[in-house]
């Protein structure tokens, strides 16, 4: 598919519309949300950091979706399959969180009688800091502190995505291949967040429409010689302009086309996420096969809200191709996650 490199430039023009659609490998276009048409009820804004290596992860969220805000947290056990996610909520905070307007700068923070969360710019790094009350099954208390440092020479996936219906649109910025140093600390126990652990920085800002169905891939991952990952994805809005489907390795990017991810059903037709998935392009470039190991499923089915979201963590293996086999690049059983997630929001 032809794809379109976004030039710079604001991001919206007077009717709260994209003035561009398309790619690119970094912010280039400025979000500037008093241009935004639609109701603050409609406005969804937020930053969500993963970060984890072949045994433990962890995902932190903090978000204003206009009706509601969100301040979550997740950790993952991949040796013996569990996971412990908390989060508060608040109805219609209408962008009272104030998320920073770019991902360059500015700090995102949540705080209240029970969590204080930050997401902080230091030192041309990004500091992830949380203390959580209770937040253990036996009300242990978690401390979090981690930082991240790029790796990718200043690429990342950005994606200026609209919507048929107008005054809709999706900003995404995700940083890949994010190395980590820290740790979380669950009561007594220690988890480590340093040898082998990456993250990624998913930084979305925009105005959605009511109903939408979407599947994400992120790797982040060292396989010995060089740091890789990907971003892969689709499923809302109007794509033809561009995909989101890129590769990091090292500091090299590589832009891919379209991608299907291949989930196996039942004999009903539902989704059996357990099995192995497969993840292609049209072209045969993109070839992997995805072996789950847990499944984080969440959701709310509240009034007109209802939200299904099953991410799955496991390992890859496979072959992206560059350029129709220019260069090839295999995948042994790196970890990673995939997901589809269905929103009526």
């Amino acid at each position: 598919m032809e794809q379109h490199k976004l030039g710079e430039g604001l991001l919206l023009n007077d009717d709260g519309n994209l003035n561009e659609a398309g790619y690119a490998f970094s912010l280039v276009k400025t979000y500037n949300r008093d241009k935004i048409k639609a109701s603050k009820l409609r406005i969804k804004e937020w930053d969500y950091y993963y970060v984890g290596n072949a045994h433990r992860g962890l995902a932190m969220t903090i978000d204003d979706n206009g009706y509601m805000d969100l301040c979550s947290l997740t950790i993952l056990d991949f040796d013996k399959p569990g996971y412990i996610e908390k989060s508060e909520m608040h109805a219609f905070s209408l962008g009272k969180r104030n998320l920073p307007l770019s991902s360059k700068e500015g700090d995102t923070v949540y705080k209240d009688k029970k969590v204080e969360m930050n997401f902080i710019h230091e030192d041309g790094k990004r500091h992830l800091k949380c203390y959580w009350r209770e937040f253990g099954k036996n009300k242990e208390d978690l401390r979090v502190d981690v930082v991240l440092e790029e790796t990718t020479g200043g690429n990342s996936m950005v994606i200026a995505t609209p919507f048929e219906k107008k005054g809709h649109f999706y900003y995404n910025q995700k940083i890949n291949n994010l190395r980590s140093s820290g740790y979380a600390k669950l009561g007594d126990e220690f988890i480590d967040l340093n040898r082998d652990s990456y993250g990624v920085l998913d930084w979305g800002r925009g105005v959605w429409t009511y109903q939408n169905t979407w599947y994400w891939s992120s790797l982040n991952s060292f396989d010995g010689k060089h740091t890789i990952g990907w971003n892969l994805g689709y499923g809302f809005g109007n794509t033809s302009a561009a995909s989101e489907n890129m590769l990091f390795v090292d500091d090299n990017v590589y832009k891919l086309d379209d991608v299907k991810f291949d989930i196996p059903l039942d004999s009903r037709g539902h989704d059996e996420l357990m099995k192995p998935w497969a993840l292609q392009s049209t072209n045969g470039d993109i070839d992997l096969v995805f072996t789950p190991k847990i499944i984080r499923a969440g959701g709310a089915n509240v009034l007109l809200i209802k939200s299904i979201q099953n991410q799955v963590f496991g390992t890859f293996k496979g072959l992206i191709r560059i350029n129709n086999g220019a260069k090839t690049f295999e995948i042994v059983n790196l970890p990673g996650f995939a997901e589809k997630v269905f929103n009526r929001w």
